[in-house]
């Protein structure tokens, strides 16, 4: 899954969690409930992926 792979590439990067809207901008998607949401349903399966609370100021493709 994108979301699942794009956090781990974030982690690795920074070294740090992305925050939601990091997150949801590192595949593509411009609404950050649309990310909340399927955080929500892979916790549900047991899929937990940490974020940060705000935003780094990071560009999520360049890292500027």
């Amino acid at each position: 899954m994108r979301i699942i792979r794009s956090a781990r590439e974030w982690i690795a990067e920074y070294g740090e969690a992305p925050s939601v809207r990091e997150l949801a901008a590192a595949v593509g998607l411009s609404s950050t409930s649309s990310i909340v949401y399927q955080l929500r349903r892979l916790r549900e399966i047991g899929i937990e992926i940490e974020t940060r609370g705000r935003p780094s100021g990071r560009c999520p493709h360049c890292g500027h």
